[in-house]
């Protein structure tokens, strides 16, 4: 039987506890806020704060994206679309992964702080079938992470925590949340660029471009590149 969290252990899950119900209060407070029809309304006062005010514009979108992805809060995609519409596509895809990497990593730690040290040690110590997957992912760290960031199977929150809870390195979650988010941000970004044109005809992002074959194949390739080494190692008939 698994042995149960430490006083220590149980400390740390209270202030996840205030973080989560902090989380569900942001979300219900910004409900409207963090949405496309916000972004629309007030685009003229983001454009004129940014024209006044370039450098404090630049901190506190960083920071706003932070807290967004940070808390898991709806509305990551309109920040990201918000990045380049902003600053345009350059710099402001390094905007968008700036923050976006700061939010996961936050959310990262809090979940390593709380439960993640304790519950990844129950899985080492666990037998048979729990066991041989922790030891997978412990021995294909690198492609597991890259593939949940190029192809995002899981939520992009999900995807945060999970590394957390099995024991992943800080380092290499923060590599590869990075560079992995690259090719999604960059496509995102670039629709909020043009997003002026949009708002003028009154329409909406078409966001069905990520679908298409030219930008959905490179990403695919992305994934094959990610898991090379897994294959590579089934093709010798190591074990995974």
């Amino acid at each position: 039987m698994a042995e149960a969290p430490s006083s220590t252990q149980r400390k740390h899950l209270v202030p996840l506890l205030v973080l989560l119900c902090l989380a569900l209060a942001l979300a219900y407070v910004f409900r409207d806020a963090l949405s496309y029809e916000a972004l629309s309304e007030n685009r003229m006062r983001l454009i004129a704060l940014r024209d006044a005010h370039y450098a404090l514009t630049v901190l506190g979108f960083v920071a706003a994206y932070t807290v967004i992805v940070g808390f898991s809060l709806p509305g990551a995609t309109v920040a990201t679309l918000t990045g380049g519409f902003l600053f345009g596509t350059f710099p402001g895809v390094i905007f968008n992964i700036t923050g976006a990497t700061f939010g996961a990593s936050l959310l990262f730690l809090a979940a390593r702080w709380g439960l993640g040290e304790w519950l990844a040690s129950k899985l080492d110590a666990s037998e048979g079938r729990i066991h041989k997957i922790k030891q997978g992912i412990d021995k294909n760290q690198w492609s597991m992470l890259f593939l949940m960031r190029f192809m995002p199977v899981v939520p992009f929150f999900v995807a945060n925590l999970l590394p957390a809870l099995f024991g992943v390195a800080f380092h290499r979650f923060v590599i590869s949340t990075a560079l992995g988010i690259i090719p999604g941000a960059l496509i995102l970004t670039s629709v909020g660029a043009g997003l002026g044109e949009v708002f003028d005809q009154g329409g909406r992002p078409d966001l069905s471009v990520l679908f298409e074959p030219k930008i959905l194949l490179p990403i695919l390739g992305l994934c094959l590149l990610s898991i090379a080494p897994m294959l590579i190692k089934a093709r010798r008939k190591e074990p995974l």
